[in-house]
């Protein structure tokens, strides 16, 4: 079984990586977002991984309090947000005839 926990961090390491990448070189706010839940919902298997491995049960209290946060977190950011550009959006312009009833 130590083979099995073994691959299965190995997994874990590389998915923590390659969630690190997208959350550093991610162009929104929401694509860091994004990231930064997947990372914290590795974070959580790995805990989950070490607490079969190990046998010991006190960490799967960290666990609901892991995702009760990361939830709370979720939630608060993307609703509060704001958006990613600073100039207003200005509508585009009327002259192309099949934009409207002008034909």
């Amino acid at each position: 079984m130590t083979t099995v926990f073994v691959i299965a961090a190995a997994m874990l390491a590389a998915a923590a990586t390659l969630t690190m990448f997208r959350l550093l070189a991610g162009p929104s706010t929401l694509d860091r977002l994004v990231g930064l839940d997947t990372l914290i919902a590795v974070a959580m298997c790995s805990i989950g991984t070490w607490a079969a491995f190990s046998g010991d049960t006190t960490v799967t209290y960290s666990l609901a309090a892991l995702a009760l946060i990361s939830f709370v977190g979720s939630v608060s950011i993307a609703r509060f947000r704001v958006p990613d550009t600073d100039a207003p959006h200005e509508p585009e312009p009327s002259g192309n005839p099949t934009a409207g009833d002008e034909l």
